[in-house]
């Protein structure tokens, strides 16, 4: 007959399976936990112990998001250890994705990420670009793919481009196949070859 403490070490250790295998299915969850992941530090003006702070600076990807539901949302990640606290001198805290978020964000499904057309194109057009060294061609050629797969299209060599907003997707790539120093991405107003680029996206 197996003894009391047998028993509760098997619950404890089935629970921390169940917990360490939770699978976050709410999209504003995987966008903030992308967000971190790509270096984005939420702040905090009180004490990380107390039940009672306030999210300082709200990134603009989130100034849709309720503040107390982003607050219950960090306070939940931090109990999941998913965030860690940072103290800075001026005594505030800034919020930052932990070791074990960086590995939650990994277990997205890479095979369904898809940029979303907007109802109307901002006239911004998004680059990424690349140098990945030749040690690493595998890993180069399985990148280049996939920014086709998400419909980026290459313009010379190593640097595609997007017209519709795409930095959490682009960010959860990158986390993905860990080539983050490899990898540089922001906006364009103009290309030299925008005519040409509007009619291969259909934007006319």
């Amino acid at each position: 007959m197996r003894s009391s403490r047998n028993v509760s070490n098997d619950l404890s250790k089935k629970m921390r399976n169940k917990e360490q295998n939770k699978i976050i299915k709410s999209p504003i969850k995987k966008k903030i936990l992308i967000l971190l992941a790509g270096g984005l530090a939420l702040g905090m003006a009180r004490n990380p112990r107390s039940q009672k702070y306030i999210l300082k600076t709200i990134h603009r990807d989130l100034k849709t998001v309720n503040r107390k539901y982003l607050a219950r949302i960090v306070k939940e990640f931090r109990e999941e250890r998913l965030v860690d606290y940072i103290e800075n001198k001026n005594g505030e805290t800034e919020i930052v994705i932990s070791d074990k978020g960086k590995r939650k964000v990994l277990e997205f499904d890479i095979d369904n990420v898809k940029i979303k057309k907007p109802l109307r194109w901002d006239k911004k057009w998004r680059v990424v670009f690349f140098d990945i060294p030749e040690k690493r061609r595998g890993e180069r050629n399985v990148l280049r793919e996939k920014l086709k797969d998400l419909e980026f299209r290459e313009i010379q060599k190593s640097v595609f481009v997007h017209p519709y907003p795409c930095f959490d997707e682009i960010n959860f790539v990158v986390e993905y196949y860990t080539l983050r120093r490899f990898i540089r991405f922001g906006e364009m107003v103009n290309l030299s070859n925008e005519e040409e680029l509007r009619l291969k996206f259909k934007l006319f």
